[in-house]
């Protein structure tokens, strides 16, 4: 018997500012509330503010003054799969881990998002650059999403 994943989408405009981080957490959480464990959302909202508040601190907003954040869920056989995607109107330099300096009051971002994410990565196109980290599901990951 063959299974398919089932897979939905969501996209949201928020401000190029520190509150929209704020509110693409809370829209993530919301949204994906009961979809996949306590742990993974706490690392898909934790990932979802480095990136957004990496595009806030040191890109260019979109026209308009925004940032847009969407996400993909997909629900496989082996457990959920996600992707989130922070697109921004770019900068500069492009995202890069830095080297830690415990001196330093930021620059730990991208290590965060390393550490929680399977990968993660950076495409550029006209209208800038997005910031996309997957998430793979653990071993136990679909034992902690269907006991739940």
């Amino acid at each position: 018997m063959a299974t398919t994943a089932v897979e939905r989408a969501w996209c949201v405009v928020v401000p190029h500012h520190a509150s929209g981080a704020r509110i693409a957490r809370h829209r993530l959480a919301a949204e994906l509330a009961g979809s996949v464990s306590p742990a993974m959302l706490a690392d898909l909202v934790a990932v979802l503010a480095e990136l957004v508040g990496n595009a806030v601190r040191h890109a260019d907003p979109l026209p308009g003054g925004v940032v847009r954040v969407a996400w993909r869920l997909r629900h496989a056989p082996e457990g959920p799969q996600l992707r989130l995607r922070v697109t921004d109107g770019g900068a500069s330099g492009g995202p890069r881990i830095r080297p830690p300096d415990p001196n330093a009051a930021d620059g730990r971002g991208l290590h965060i998002v390393s550490g929680l994410a399977t990968s993660w990565g950076v495409e550029r196109d006209g209208l800038g650059q997005s910031v996309w980290a997957d998430f793979e599901p653990v071993a136990d990951q679909k034992a902690l999403v269907t006991s739940g």
